[in-house]
């Protein structure tokens, strides 16, 4: 299948479906910024994309996240899976903390096409410094030059060093939450079930923020907000396409390549799932929340009113963002405090 292969419509979607509205104050943002969806990403713009982007994109040096002092910073090169080159993984933890602290082993956004594990280190060191975790961060390989699996196999090798060299980082092997955001949140999903089912690591958490998990792309929201939405369906094929290649809509798809196409959660840790009412994963991550419930999992479920794809990272300081990041923040202190702290998912 290909991207011209997409139909412009659904069986299930109207001809004409109106989009829920932005909140205002996201919509007056993002008007003074030139207009939501943008150009979409498409094969043919690709590459110069991803050029723009590793040209652009903030790449903090190990010095600069130190942050004066407050943070211990180290990048770390560790074995990848067989056959596979070594992972970075960029570790960060705030200072002067004794003992092991809980780790956030995240995974960064950017459509599997752009992105790197520096640039998100900014955003969690607040977090870190409040819920005193630390946090490591991992370089995975960019499709279309690395297509599924290697991307997913670069976080589980991370994740397996991290767990059986937990004491020598200082780390509690017991207390890992795994997480990401967009592209990274559908990795973070996909190397929950993963290690689920290799025996491997096994977190306490799961945070999906506006997560990346359907390549099908046939969604309610995935027709309504299409060229209104900063990510639309154009770019979200696009970046399927490049993960999966010859696989990109293949029946048999497994669910570590997109875990919408899971016909088993259960045995899961408990999730945190976000997305914004008027964004594209809307539906998506919505089915997943009430797919891991019917398997008798635990997931918690925040629809943002008005909100659009990435809006806290595009607008940190609107009143919705904020809101946003304190429900996470209350989740993970709920996650790494609470009974399945003990090691293992919660029954």
């Amino acid at each position: 299948m290909s991207i011209s292969d997409i139909p412009a419509e659904s069986g299930s979607v109207p001809a004409a479906c109106v989009a829920p509205p932005f909140d205002p104050e996201l919509a007056a943002l993002l008007a003074a910024s030139g207009g939501a969806a943008g150009e979409p990403l498409t094969p043919g713009n690709l590459a110069a994309r991803q050029a723009q982007d590793a040209a652009d994109r903030p790449r903090p040096t190990v010095s600069e996240l130190r942050d004066g002092g407050r943070f211990e910073v180290e990048e770390l090169r560790v074995p990848g899976a067989a056959g596979d080159p070594d992972v970075t993984l960029v570790s960060a933890r705030p200072a002067g903390i004794g003992g092991p602290l809980p780790l956030l082993y995240y995974l960064h956004g950017g459509g599997m096409v752009v992105g790197n594990a520096w640039s998100v280190l900014p955003l969690l060191q607040d977090i870190a410094l409040t819920l005193e975790l630390a946090v490591v961060s991992v370089e995975y390989r960019l499709a279309p030059q690395t297509r599924y699996p290697g991307p997913l196999e670069d976080c589980y090798a991370g994740l397996v060093w991290v767990s059986a060299h937990a004491a020598e980082l200082g780390i509690d092997a017991d207390r890992i939450v795994i997480g990401g955001k967009s592209a990274g949140g559908g990795l973070a999903a996909a190397l929950a079930l993963l290690t689920r089912d290799r025996g491997g690591p096994a977190p306490i958490g799961q945070l999906l923020l506006c997560p990346m998990l359907d390549d099908r792309n046939s969604t309610f929201s995935s027709h309504q907000m299409a060229g209104v939405d900063t990510w639309d369906r154009i770019s979200n094929a696009t970046c399927w396409q490049a993960l999966l290649g010859d696989r990109y809509g293949a029946a048999d798809l497994p669910p570590y390549a997109a875990p919408a196409r899971a016909t088993d959660l259960s045995g899961l840790p408990p999730a945190y799932i976000e997305v914004g009412s008027a964004e594209t994963f809307r539906d998506e991550d919505v089915a997943y929340a009430d797919a891991i419930w019917r398997a008798g999992g635990q997931a918690e479920l925040h629809v943002w009113p008005g909100a659009f794809h990435g809006f806290d990272s595009f607008a940190p300081q609107a009143a919705i963002s904020r809101d946003a990041r304190d429900a996470r923040s209350r989740w993970l202190r709920r996650i790494l405090t609470g009974p399945a702290a003990g090691g293992g998912p919660a029954s």
